[in-house]
């Protein structure tokens, strides 16, 4: 498990699908630099798109796991 994800799993819930939010804009923000040829770092996009995904799946995972209890 790296440094980065052991960050997300002590964070809250709310805190994660506001950092999602955030992630989400900055994404879409990138992709528009890339359109307009001003993106500098290409690898960003990438990096983005996975930290996303590990969002992603922390709230999935909750989720399930609040199904569980219930």
């Amino acid at each position: 498990m790296s440094k980065q994800t052991k960050e997300l799993r002590e964070r809250e819930t709310e805190a994660l699908q506001h950092d999602l939010t955030d992630q989400q804009k900055h994404l879409f923000d990138l992709r528009t630099q890339a359109v307009t040829e001003k993106l500098e770092d290409p690898s960003q996009i990438a990096k983005t798109r996975k930290h996303i995904a590990r969002v992603k799946t922390l709230l999935r995972q909750r989720q399930l796991e609040a199904q569980k209890k219930a």
